[in-house]
């Protein structure tokens, strides 16, 4: 459990469900879903400020606890309404082939009035934060850092990643 400057109080936790909640019934009445409550934890400890999350066919939001501590105000809008997008695609969109910050997730968050952004623009390098050891990639035109997560999808051949410019699957690279 977090102490001090990188914690929320249990006011500031129930806050952040009960928007958690505003933005999933804000869906459920402007696009005429019946979504239900979804769980939330603030359990992420990596550079990440929100994470939507479906295991063994459950779906929650877990939060970082240390980036909401800092950037409260900002995440409360960004973060949880990032994150109940997601939710609201996956459980409209179940099955079909969406990209994750696609056009679906696009309409949510306008609908939401919230800007679209992929990523935060927080400053977490202060921060203690864990952070994933970074793997050599290469692929035909530069080299990637890749996490430890994909290094281990890949050895487990349950993935393949390609370089985004010149389209070549990455190859681990033996020093």
């Amino acid at each position: 459990m977090l102490t001090g400057q990188y914690s929320l109080s249990k006011a500031q936790k129930n806050f952040i469900i009960d928007k958690t909640d505003h933005y999933v019934r804000l869906a459920n009445a402007r696009m005429g879903l019946n979504l239900m409550s979804i769980d939330v934890l603030f359990d992420l400890k990596g550079k990440s400020s929100g994470m939507f999350v479906v295991s063994r066919g459950k779906a929650c939001i877990r939060y970082n606890e240390i980036i909401f501590s800092q950037y409260y105000e900002d995440s409360l809008v960004n973060t949880v309404a990032h994150e109940v997008a997601h939710y609201v695609v996956y459980s409209k969109w179940f099955g079909k082939r969406v990209k994750p910050h696609g056009a679906e997730w696009k309409s949510v968050m306008d609908l939401y009035g919230v800007k679209p952004e992929v990523t935060s623009n927080y400053d977490v390098k202060d921060l203690p934060l864990r952070q994933q050891a970074r793997h050599e990639y290469v692929c035909a035109c530069m080299i990637h850092k890749l996490t430890t997560t994909r290094h281990n999808k890949i050895k487990k051949n349950v993935a393949t990643y390609h370089c985004k410019k010149c389209k070549q699957p990455l190859r681990y690279n033996f020093k």
